[in-house]
Protein backbone atom coordinates (compact mmCIF):
# COMPACT_ATOMS: atom_id res chain seq x y z
CA UNK A 1 0.00 0.00 0.00
CA UNK A 2 1.05 3.58 -0.69
CA UNK A 3 0.33 6.32 1.84
CA UNK A 4 0.90 10.06 1.59
CA UNK A 5 1.74 12.10 4.70
CA UNK A 6 3.03 15.54 5.74
CA UNK A 7 0.18 17.11 3.77
CA UNK A 8 -0.89 20.47 5.18
CA UNK A 9 -4.33 20.76 3.58
CA UNK A 10 -5.77 21.75 0.21
CA UNK A 11 -6.37 25.40 1.02
CA UNK A 12 -2.77 25.53 -0.09
CA UNK A 13 -3.48 24.62 -3.69
CA UNK A 14 0.16 23.71 -4.22
CA UNK A 15 -0.31 20.91 -1.66
CA UNK A 16 -3.53 19.94 -3.43
CA UNK A 17 -1.75 19.93 -6.80
CA UNK A 18 0.98 17.59 -5.52
CA UNK A 19 -1.60 15.12 -4.18
CA UNK A 20 -3.81 15.20 -7.28
CA UNK A 21 -0.94 14.86 -9.74
CA UNK A 22 0.75 12.13 -7.67
CA UNK A 23 -2.43 10.05 -7.45
CA UNK A 24 -3.05 10.47 -11.17
CA UNK A 25 0.56 9.56 -11.98
CA UNK A 26 0.83 6.47 -9.80
CA UNK A 27 -2.57 4.97 -10.62
CA UNK A 28 -2.44 2.96 -7.39
CA UNK A 29 -4.89 2.73 -4.52
CA UNK A 30 -3.50 5.57 -2.40
CA UNK A 31 -4.42 6.81 1.06
CA UNK A 32 -3.75 10.40 2.10
CA UNK A 33 -3.16 11.23 5.75
CA UNK A 34 -4.11 14.88 6.06
CA UNK A 35 -3.47 17.46 8.78
CA UNK A 36 -6.67 19.24 7.66
CA UNK A 37 -9.03 16.68 6.19
CA UNK A 38 -11.94 19.14 6.08
CA UNK A 39 -10.00 21.22 3.56
CA UNK A 40 -9.42 18.19 1.34
CA UNK A 41 -13.10 17.29 1.50
CA UNK A 42 -13.97 20.86 0.52
CA UNK A 43 -12.00 20.41 -2.72
CA UNK A 44 -13.21 16.82 -3.26
CA UNK A 45 -9.88 15.01 -2.92
CA UNK A 46 -11.82 11.90 -1.87
CA UNK A 47 -12.48 11.48 -5.61
CA UNK A 48 -8.80 10.68 -6.21
CA UNK A 49 -7.66 8.98 -2.97
CA UNK A 50 -8.78 7.64 0.37
CA UNK A 51 -8.78 10.36 3.02
CA UNK A 52 -7.76 9.78 6.64
CA UNK A 53 -7.15 12.39 9.31
CA UNK A 54 -3.66 12.99 10.69
CA UNK A 55 -4.67 16.08 12.61
CA UNK A 56 -2.38 16.52 15.60
CA UNK A 57 -3.96 15.07 18.77
CA UNK A 58 -3.60 17.27 21.81
CA UNK A 59 -1.85 15.53 24.68
CA UNK A 60 -3.82 16.17 27.88
CA UNK A 61 -1.79 18.35 30.20
CA UNK A 62 -0.78 16.47 33.33
CA UNK A 63 -1.29 13.02 31.78
CA UNK A 64 1.38 10.32 31.74
CA UNK A 65 1.89 10.87 28.00
CA UNK A 66 2.24 14.63 28.50
CA UNK A 67 4.80 14.17 31.28
CA UNK A 68 6.91 11.62 29.41
CA UNK A 69 6.93 13.50 26.10
CA UNK A 70 7.60 16.84 27.79
CA UNK A 71 10.55 15.40 29.72
CA UNK A 72 12.00 13.79 26.60
CA UNK A 73 11.77 17.01 24.62
CA UNK A 74 13.18 19.14 27.44
CA UNK A 75 16.06 16.79 28.30
CA UNK A 76 17.01 15.43 24.88
CA UNK A 77 15.47 17.94 22.40
CA UNK A 78 13.81 14.95 20.72
CA UNK A 79 10.14 14.63 19.74
CA UNK A 80 9.84 10.85 19.42
CA UNK A 81 7.22 10.42 22.14
CA UNK A 82 5.38 13.61 21.24
CA UNK A 83 4.99 12.41 17.66
CA UNK A 84 3.98 8.92 18.82
CA UNK A 85 1.17 10.32 20.97
CA UNK A 86 0.11 13.16 18.66
CA UNK A 87 -0.04 11.03 15.48
CA UNK A 88 -1.53 7.81 16.87
CA UNK A 89 -3.99 7.39 14.03
CA UNK A 90 -1.23 7.31 11.43
CA UNK A 91 1.52 5.44 13.24
CA UNK A 92 -0.69 2.72 14.69
CA UNK A 93 -1.72 1.62 11.18
CA UNK A 94 1.78 1.18 9.74
CA UNK A 95 2.60 -2.30 8.46
CA UNK A 96 5.86 -3.89 7.34
CA UNK A 97 6.57 -3.04 3.71
CA UNK A 98 4.08 -0.19 3.36
CA UNK A 99 5.44 2.80 1.44
CA UNK A 100 4.98 6.29 2.89
CA UNK A 101 5.51 9.34 0.69
CA UNK A 102 6.26 12.61 2.46
CA UNK A 103 4.53 15.02 0.08
CA UNK A 104 5.27 18.35 1.76
CA UNK A 105 7.75 19.23 -0.98
CA UNK A 106 9.40 22.17 0.78
CA UNK A 107 8.90 21.16 4.43
CA UNK A 108 12.68 20.98 4.81
CA UNK A 109 12.93 24.65 3.82
CA UNK A 110 11.28 25.75 7.06
CA UNK A 111 11.36 25.16 10.81
CA UNK A 112 10.17 21.90 12.32
CA UNK A 113 12.65 19.46 10.77
CA UNK A 114 13.11 17.79 14.17
CA UNK A 115 9.42 16.86 14.19
CA UNK A 116 9.67 15.58 10.61
CA UNK A 117 12.62 13.43 11.67
CA UNK A 118 10.67 11.96 14.59
CA UNK A 119 7.78 11.09 12.28
CA UNK A 120 10.09 9.41 9.78
CA UNK A 121 11.83 7.49 12.57
CA UNK A 122 8.50 6.17 13.85
CA UNK A 123 7.47 4.97 10.39
CA UNK A 124 10.80 3.25 9.75
CA UNK A 125 10.74 1.58 13.16
CA UNK A 126 7.54 -0.19 12.14
CA UNK A 127 9.04 -1.44 8.88
CA UNK A 128 7.71 1.14 6.44
CA UNK A 129 9.70 2.34 3.46
CA UNK A 130 9.88 6.14 3.37
CA UNK A 131 10.08 8.43 0.36
CA UNK A 132 10.72 12.18 0.25
CA UNK A 133 8.59 13.13 -2.74
CA UNK A 134 9.18 16.04 -5.14
CA UNK A 135 11.24 17.96 -2.62
CA UNK A 136 13.46 20.99 -2.31
CA UNK A 137 15.97 21.33 0.52
CA UNK A 138 18.19 24.27 1.40
CA UNK A 139 21.76 22.88 1.05
CA UNK A 140 22.98 24.69 4.17
CA UNK A 141 20.42 22.75 6.20
CA UNK A 142 22.32 19.56 5.45
CA UNK A 143 25.22 20.83 7.54
CA UNK A 144 23.02 20.00 10.55
CA UNK A 145 24.00 16.40 11.48
CA UNK A 146 20.52 15.47 12.74
CA UNK A 147 18.88 16.65 9.52
CA UNK A 148 21.47 14.85 7.41
CA UNK A 149 20.90 11.66 9.41
CA UNK A 150 17.14 11.87 8.91
CA UNK A 151 17.42 12.50 5.18
CA UNK A 152 19.95 9.70 4.72
CA UNK A 153 17.32 7.26 6.00
CA UNK A 154 14.88 7.70 3.10
CA UNK A 155 14.59 4.72 0.77
CA UNK A 156 14.03 7.15 -2.10
CA UNK A 157 14.28 10.92 -2.53
CA UNK A 158 12.89 12.57 -5.65
CA UNK A 159 14.35 16.08 -5.87
CA UNK A 160 12.49 18.52 -8.10
CA UNK A 161 15.46 20.70 -9.08
CA UNK A 162 19.23 20.39 -9.47
CA UNK A 163 20.35 22.53 -6.52
CA UNK A 164 18.59 20.27 -4.04
CA UNK A 165 19.48 17.12 -5.99
CA UNK A 166 23.21 17.79 -5.88
CA UNK A 167 23.14 18.52 -2.15
CA UNK A 168 20.96 15.51 -1.27
CA UNK A 169 22.83 13.04 -3.49
CA UNK A 170 25.93 13.54 -1.35
CA UNK A 171 24.18 12.24 1.77
CA UNK A 172 21.68 9.79 0.26
CA UNK A 173 22.57 7.81 -2.89
CA UNK A 174 18.88 6.95 -3.34
CA UNK A 175 18.25 10.50 -4.63
CA UNK A 176 17.04 11.08 -8.20
CA UNK A 177 16.39 14.27 -10.15
CA UNK A 178 12.81 14.70 -11.38
CA UNK A 179 10.30 17.43 -12.17
CA UNK A 180 7.72 18.47 -9.59
CA UNK A 181 4.71 16.15 -10.00
CA UNK A 182 2.45 19.20 -10.37
CA UNK A 183 3.94 19.81 -13.83
CA UNK A 184 1.69 16.92 -14.89
CA UNK A 185 -1.46 18.31 -13.25
CA UNK A 186 -4.54 18.36 -15.48
CA UNK A 187 -6.24 21.72 -15.90
CA UNK A 188 -9.91 22.62 -15.94
CA UNK A 189 -11.03 25.57 -18.06
CA UNK A 190 -13.92 27.36 -16.36
CA UNK A 191 -15.76 30.25 -18.07
CA UNK A 192 -13.68 33.40 -17.97
CA UNK A 193 -14.89 36.23 -15.68
CA UNK A 194 -16.18 39.56 -16.93
CA UNK A 195 -13.33 41.87 -17.85
CA UNK A 196 -10.95 39.11 -18.96
CA UNK A 197 -9.15 40.10 -22.16
CA UNK A 198 -8.63 37.03 -24.30
CA UNK A 199 -4.90 36.25 -24.75
CA UNK A 200 -3.96 39.60 -23.21
CA UNK A 201 -4.05 39.13 -19.43
CA UNK A 202 -1.07 39.47 -17.13
CA UNK A 203 -1.53 37.08 -14.22
CA UNK A 204 -0.26 38.31 -10.85
CA UNK A 205 0.04 36.31 -7.64
CA UNK A 206 1.18 37.76 -4.30
CA UNK A 207 1.24 36.28 -0.83
CA UNK A 208 1.59 37.23 2.83
CA UNK A 209 4.50 34.76 2.99
CA UNK A 210 6.48 36.67 0.39
CA UNK A 211 5.99 39.87 2.39
CA UNK A 212 7.08 38.24 5.65
CA UNK A 213 10.15 36.81 3.89
CA UNK A 214 11.14 40.19 2.49
CA UNK A 215 14.00 42.22 3.85
CA UNK A 216 11.76 45.27 3.49
CA UNK A 217 8.02 44.58 3.29
CA UNK A 218 7.14 48.13 2.22
CA UNK A 219 9.52 48.01 -0.74
CA UNK A 220 7.98 44.74 -1.94
CA UNK A 221 4.45 46.14 -1.62
CA UNK A 222 5.49 49.26 -3.51
CA UNK A 223 7.13 47.09 -6.14
CA UNK A 224 3.78 45.37 -6.78
CA UNK A 225 2.03 48.74 -7.04
CA UNK A 226 4.68 50.01 -9.46
CA UNK A 227 4.31 46.82 -11.52
CA UNK A 228 0.54 47.19 -11.80
CA UNK A 229 0.77 50.86 -12.69
CA UNK A 230 3.42 50.09 -15.30
CA UNK A 231 1.18 47.49 -16.94
CA UNK A 232 -1.82 49.83 -16.92
CA UNK A 233 0.10 52.85 -18.21
CA UNK A 234 2.40 51.29 -20.83
CA UNK A 235 0.34 48.38 -22.25
CA UNK A 236 -3.26 47.60 -23.16
CA UNK A 237 -3.16 44.37 -21.12
CA UNK A 238 -5.62 43.40 -18.45
CA UNK A 239 -4.51 42.13 -15.05
CA UNK A 240 -5.74 38.95 -13.37
CA UNK A 241 -5.05 38.79 -9.62
CA UNK A 242 -4.86 35.06 -8.83
CA UNK A 243 -4.71 33.60 -5.29
CA UNK A 244 -3.11 30.18 -4.83
CA UNK A 245 -3.17 29.74 -1.03
CA UNK A 246 -6.19 30.64 1.07
CA UNK A 247 -5.17 29.42 4.53
CA UNK A 248 -6.78 31.55 7.23
CA UNK A 249 -3.51 33.03 8.47
CA UNK A 250 -1.70 32.98 5.12
CA UNK A 251 -4.31 33.99 2.55
CA UNK A 252 -3.16 35.44 -0.78
CA UNK A 253 -6.48 37.24 -1.13
CA UNK A 254 -5.66 39.59 1.74
CA UNK A 255 -2.83 41.06 -0.32
CA UNK A 256 -4.46 40.80 -3.74
CA UNK A 257 -7.63 42.57 -2.56
CA UNK A 258 -5.54 45.60 -1.60
CA UNK A 259 -4.42 45.85 -5.21
CA UNK A 260 -7.88 45.15 -6.60
CA UNK A 261 -9.54 47.85 -4.50
CA UNK A 262 -6.97 50.39 -5.59
CA UNK A 263 -7.13 49.68 -9.33
CA UNK A 264 -10.58 48.19 -9.98
CA UNK A 265 -11.96 51.48 -11.32
CA UNK A 266 -9.65 51.17 -14.33
CA UNK A 267 -11.90 48.37 -15.58
CA UNK A 268 -8.83 46.31 -16.46
CA UNK A 269 -8.24 44.42 -13.21
CA UNK A 270 -9.93 41.13 -12.29
CA UNK A 271 -9.71 39.42 -8.87
CA UNK A 272 -10.35 35.68 -9.11
CA UNK A 273 -12.25 33.86 -6.40
CA UNK A 274 -10.92 30.73 -4.73
CA UNK A 275 -10.88 27.65 -6.97
CA UNK A 276 -9.33 24.21 -6.85
CA UNK A 277 -5.83 23.77 -8.25
CA UNK A 278 -6.99 22.44 -11.65
CA UNK A 279 -9.31 25.40 -12.14
CA UNK A 280 -6.58 27.84 -11.10
CA UNK A 281 -4.22 26.20 -13.58
CA UNK A 282 -6.88 26.71 -16.25
CA UNK A 283 -6.96 30.45 -15.58
CA UNK A 284 -3.17 30.76 -15.37
CA UNK A 285 -2.80 28.82 -18.64
CA UNK A 286 -4.89 31.47 -20.41
CA UNK A 287 -2.69 34.35 -19.25
CA UNK A 288 -0.29 35.99 -21.65
CA UNK A 289 2.39 36.30 -18.95
CA UNK A 290 2.56 35.57 -15.25
CA UNK A 291 4.28 37.13 -12.23
CA UNK A 292 3.97 34.93 -9.15
CA UNK A 293 5.13 34.36 -5.59
CA UNK A 294 3.65 30.90 -4.94
CA UNK A 295 5.78 28.13 -6.43
CA UNK A 296 2.90 26.01 -7.69
CA UNK A 297 1.19 28.98 -9.27
CA UNK A 298 4.37 29.52 -11.28
CA UNK A 299 4.55 25.78 -12.06
CA UNK A 300 1.03 26.05 -13.50
CA UNK A 301 2.32 28.85 -15.73
CA UNK A 302 5.59 27.18 -16.73
CA UNK A 303 3.85 23.92 -17.63
CA UNK A 304 1.62 25.84 -20.05
CA UNK A 305 4.57 27.69 -21.58
CA UNK A 306 3.46 31.05 -20.17
CA UNK A 307 6.45 33.44 -19.78
CA UNK A 308 6.88 33.74 -16.02
CA UNK A 309 8.67 35.98 -13.55
CA UNK A 310 9.03 34.52 -10.05
CA UNK A 311 9.23 36.57 -6.91
CA UNK A 312 11.25 33.95 -5.04
CA UNK A 313 12.34 33.35 -1.49
CA UNK A 314 13.91 29.87 -1.42
CA UNK A 315 15.96 27.26 -3.24
CA UNK A 316 12.94 25.82 -5.05
CA UNK A 317 12.35 28.98 -7.12
CA UNK A 318 16.01 29.34 -8.07
CA UNK A 319 16.47 25.65 -8.77
CA UNK A 320 13.44 25.23 -11.03
CA UNK A 321 14.27 28.37 -13.02
CA UNK A 322 17.89 27.26 -13.40
CA UNK A 323 16.79 23.86 -14.72
CA UNK A 324 14.36 25.44 -17.18
CA UNK A 325 16.48 28.32 -18.46
CA UNK A 326 20.07 27.56 -17.42
CA UNK A 327 20.01 30.59 -15.11
CA UNK A 328 17.72 32.25 -12.62
CA UNK A 329 18.85 35.74 -13.66
CA UNK A 330 15.89 37.73 -15.03
CA UNK A 331 13.55 34.85 -14.18
CA UNK A 332 13.66 35.00 -10.36
CA UNK A 333 13.76 38.09 -8.15
CA UNK A 334 15.01 37.20 -4.63
CA UNK A 335 12.58 38.95 -2.32
CA UNK A 336 15.01 38.98 0.61
CA UNK A 337 17.38 41.20 -1.37
CA UNK A 338 14.86 43.50 -2.98
CA UNK A 339 15.88 47.13 -2.42
CA UNK A 340 14.49 48.66 -5.63
CA UNK A 341 10.76 49.35 -5.73
CA UNK A 342 10.95 49.27 -9.53
CA UNK A 343 12.44 45.75 -9.65
CA UNK A 344 9.16 44.02 -10.56
CA UNK A 345 8.22 46.61 -13.18
CA UNK A 346 11.69 46.35 -14.71
CA UNK A 347 11.50 42.57 -14.61
CA UNK A 348 8.15 42.62 -16.36
CA UNK A 349 9.52 44.96 -19.02
CA UNK A 350 12.46 42.62 -19.65
CA UNK A 351 10.04 39.70 -19.95
CA UNK A 352 7.85 41.69 -22.34
CA UNK A 353 10.88 42.48 -24.51
CA UNK A 354 11.82 38.78 -24.72
CA UNK A 355 8.29 37.37 -24.60
CA UNK A 356 8.44 35.42 -27.86
CA UNK A 357 11.90 34.04 -27.17
CA UNK A 358 10.88 32.82 -23.70
CA UNK A 359 7.67 31.26 -24.97
CA UNK A 360 9.45 29.51 -27.84
CA UNK A 361 12.03 28.14 -25.42
CA UNK A 362 9.35 26.80 -23.09
CA UNK A 363 7.46 25.28 -26.02
CA UNK A 364 10.59 23.45 -27.11
CA UNK A 365 11.65 22.03 -23.73
CA UNK A 366 8.44 21.55 -21.79
CA UNK A 367 7.25 18.19 -23.20
CA UNK A 368 10.54 16.49 -22.24
CA UNK A 369 10.74 18.38 -18.95
CA UNK A 370 7.26 17.24 -17.91
CA UNK A 371 8.24 13.65 -18.69
CA UNK A 372 10.96 13.93 -16.02
CA UNK A 373 8.20 13.83 -13.41
CA UNK A 374 7.53 10.22 -14.39
CA UNK A 375 11.06 9.19 -13.42
CA UNK A 376 9.74 9.37 -9.85
CA UNK A 377 7.00 6.85 -10.70
CA UNK A 378 9.54 4.49 -12.28
CA UNK A 379 11.79 4.60 -9.19
CA UNK A 380 8.83 4.17 -6.87
CA UNK A 381 7.60 1.18 -8.85
CA UNK A 382 11.03 -0.42 -8.32
CA UNK A 383 10.73 0.23 -4.58
CA UNK A 384 7.36 -1.55 -4.52
CA UNK A 385 8.74 -4.77 -6.03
Amino acid sequence: MIYLYSHGGSENHGCEAIVRSTCDMLQNKITLYSNHIEQDQQYCLEQVCNLLSDEVCTIQRGSKEWLLSSLETKLTKKYDLAVKYQHKALISQVRQGDVYLSVGGDNYCYEGTDILAAMNKALRAKGAKTVLWGCSVEPKLLENPSVAKDLSGFDLITARETISYQALKRINPNTVLVADPAFTLKQQDNPLPDGWQNENMIGINASPLILSSAGNKEIVLQAYHNLIRNILETTDCGIALIPHVVWEKNDDRTVLKLFYDKYKDTGRVVLLEDNNCMELKGYIARCRMFIGARTHATIAAYSNCVPTLVLGYSVKSRGIARDLFGTEENYVLPVQKMTDANALANGFQWMLNYENKIQNHLNSIMPDYIQKAYIAKEKLDNLLL
